[in-house]
């Protein structure tokens, strides 16, 4: 676990969790982003009546407009939003009002350029943009609490606010400004006491680096140690935390006991911890992007994407899964397609279809609310070509018309989905600690360079296989892990896999020791219990605390640049055409319990195995020596999980069609089936029946659970 002091408050910000408060409103939540002020002329009304004809329960306003509510240092305007918030409340239509930080006003910046963020090589961020403040500077944190106050204060009244986005997808960058750095080097007094351990702990002996005082601590721009690395990524992430923490703190000042706080996040960022900054937080929220057309086709291959959209079914899915993660619980999509996202040379908007399987995949995984961003596409502006709602003409065009239908679906279910708890075949484990540490130190390569996206590709290989399987995914960080403790996570979770888990503190790993031996499957993966929680290679037999319980050892690795074929072995059949990528680790079994499951087809890899599994107290550990590709990770999903959750209704369901399913409060299960193809399917179902899936088809139906 992260050492103690470590997560202290750096501006005398608590973090502590906030007791929950209750979804707004009964049934889905469904709208859009709205911005009349974004509008050449005023149609406010015909705008609402529009939403309203397509069952919009909610609008989200006013978070990207700071130069609109204070045009001038101190002179505010902000009766402007009346006009909205009382059209969407005469309609039935609730609002979530934001607020405006993350995009200053020219004004601001002028008089303060000090509060630019800085770059690593110290120059700063030049203006033009959005988010190119550092939110830990004073001169920044007067103004915006001036801001917020004014405008929470004139509308918390309302009735049509039901709660408050703080900021907007915070931690785009790393702030390398001195009062950043300044803080930095207290927070390292304050974790490592004195100069000798921090010696000691980051190795600095290495390269001639040891320190005599504080003073002389490099800073991060010229740093090439890992340790120094993960500290300053952890130290960024906790800007962030108190940033949004201190900002819920001022609204809730102003807020009804009613009305929630949250802010969305775009997981992606590299200045975020998603389960840090939402413990601050009433209910999660995100900005799930996605690739659309031939990128949901789960007939075709399709190459991963990882930056601020995924691609493929699986993608879709993992990122709902992360969501729901932050808290393990319901969560709201702040943000999402509507037409073609992105540049105006990434022109593709999703086929007929699509956009009702994507919203029911995102509720399908926990989401209590979709809004599309965003009601209206600009004539200007950097998002020009991000499709909204409603076309360049705003006339209500195909677009318009499929959301509308979906929120006739959503209305239609009404609040049978309350309470609804995703099932979970399989846990998964995430480490954002990991995640950074393989930014600086990828494992895998791509393109002859090291791959940023090392963490990624790792962790996405289990999830897909999990999702093609036919099987369901929980992701689970590692504090809640550790929280529930060893037997609670083997009861809930009878299947755990940690694939890529390197910055992993002893207790943390000893867990996934304690929960196999209490019944539960653990699946490692590569990188698992190589590295501390400092990032260091762990001078121990690999992998860490779990070699004897696994039963195997390994002390060389290789990176691969072509996939290799793997065969079965015992009571493991992987699919067709299954193979190893990106990495083999050199397993060797110690004990004679040890059944190999499957080994590589190659003249030295050959030597070791690929999967291997041995039976550990109640449960069992399966380790799993290379990145495997969709079809081995498919294969050992179906091998570990062999009656998933969603044999109960249709036994039988290969791509393109998938099945999500969760527990409603009344104690009925709800089912979401999908057809991610141009085809029709029919599916037999558990019961003898059938049901007709068409192409790019969502359906939903409920049984007693």
């Amino acid at each position: 676990m992260r050492r103690a002091g470590a997560s202290a408050p750096i501006n005398g910000v608590p973090r502590t969790m906030t007791t929950h408060r209750p979804f707004p409103a009964d049934g889905i939540l469904y709208g859009a982003a709205y911005y009349a002020e974004y509008h050449r002329t005023d149609r406010i009304d015909e705008d609402l009546d529009l939403m309203k004809a397509a069952n919009f329960t909610v609008i989200r306003v006013g978070e990207s407009v700071w130069s609109t509510w204070e045009p001038e240092d101190g002179r505010f305007e902000l009766d402007w939003l009346q006009p909205v918030l009382d059209g969407a409340h005469a309609r039935g239509i609730s609002v979530i009002l934001g607020t405006p930080t993350y995009a200053v006003p020219p004004w601001l910046q002028q008089a303060h350029p000090e509060i630019a963020a800085q770059k690593a090589d110290g120059r700063p961020h030049a203006w033009g943009g959005r988010q190119e403040v550092d939110y830990s500077h004073p001169a920044f944190l007067f103004h915006a609490e001036r801001v917020i106050r004014a405008v929470i204060e004139r509308y918390a009244g309302h009735p049509a606010v039901i709660g408050y986005q703080v900021d907007n997808e915070p931690g785009l960058h790393l702030f390398h400004n001195h009062g950043a750095f300044t803080r930095f080097v207290r927070r390292l007094k304050q974790q490592y006491g004195d100069v000798e351990t921090l010696n000691r702990e980051w190795g600095l002996t290495y390269w001639s680096h040891r320190i005599s005082d504080w003073s002389e601590l490099w800073r991060p721009e010229g740093n090439s140690l890992p340790q120094y690395d993960l500290a300053w990524r952890r130290y960024q992430a906790d800007l962030t935390s108190e940033f949004i923490a201190w900002q819920a703190g001022i609204v809730r000042e102003y807020a009804r006991p009613e009305q929630f706080v949250t802010t969305c996040i775009a997981y992606p960022r590299q200045a975020i911890d998603d389960f840090d900054v939402s413990r601050a937080l009433d209910v999660s929220a995100g900005n799930p992007y996605y690739s659309m057309q031939d990128a949901l086709d789960a007939t075709r291959v399709v190459a991963a994407e990882n930056e601020w959209t995924t691609s493929g079914v699986a993608g879709l899915h993992r990122q709902a899964d992360r969501l729901y993660s932050s808290r393990q619980d319901r969560f709201l999509v702040t943000e999402t397609n509507a037409q073609a996202i992105g540049v105006s040379s990434s022109n593709r908007p999703p086929w007929p279809g699509q956009l009702r399987q994507a919203a029911f995949a995102l509720v399908s995984r926990g989401a209590a609310m979709v809004e599309y961003w965003h009601w209206h596409t600009l004539p200007y502006g950097t998002e020009t070509y991000w499709g909204g709602v409603l076309p360049h003409s705003l006339k209500p065009g195909r677009v318009y018309r499929e959301i509308a239908e979906i929120g006739a679906a959503f209305a239609e279910l009404g609040s049978s989905l309350d309470g609804f708890e995703p099932d979970a075949d399989v846990a998964l484990l995430w480490s954002n600690a990991s995640r950074w540490a393989f930014q600086f130190f990828p494992p895998l390569a791509s393109g002859g360079h090291g791959d940023p996206e090392s963490y990624e590709r790792i962790f996405d290989a289990f999830h897909r296989g999990v999702i093609e399987s036919g099987a369901q995914a929980r992701v689970l960080h590692a504090e809640q892990a550790v929280a529930l403790g060893a037997e609670e996570l083997a009861a809930q979770f009878p299947v755990l896999a940690v694939p890529g888990f390197y910055v992993a503190a002893d207790d943390e790993l000893e867990l996934l020791r304690d929960y196999a031996a209490a019944g539960g499957h653990l699946v490692v993966g590569i990188r698992t219990g190589y590295g501390d929680d400092e990032a260091r290679a762990r001078v121990d037999v690999a992998p860490a605390v779990l070699s004897t319980a696994a039963g195997v050892s390994y002390d060389e690795f290789s990176n691969i640049d072509e996939a290799i074929a793997v065969t079965g072995s015992g009571s493991f059949a992987p699919a067709h055409g299954a193979a190893a990528t990106a990495w083999i680790d050199g397993l060797v079994t110690t004990s004679d319990d040890v059944e190999v499951l499957a080994r590589y087809e190659h003249p030295r890899f050959a030597e070791f195995p690929a999967i291997t599994t041995a039976v550990h107290g109640a449960g069992r550990v399966t380790t799993v020596g290379t990145v495997p590709d969709p079809a081995l990770a498919a294969s050992l999903i179906a091998w570990a999980v062999p009656a998933p959750v969603a044999d109960g209704l249709a036994p039988t369901r290969p791509l393109p069609v998938t099945v999500s399913s969760g527990v409603v409060a009344d104690g009925r299960r709800a089912w979401f089936l999908f057809n991610w193809s141009w085809d029709e399917v029919v599916l037999d179902l558990a019961d003898g029946s059938s049901l007709t899936l068409e192409p790019w088809d969502a359906q939903v139906v409920f049984t007693a659970a």
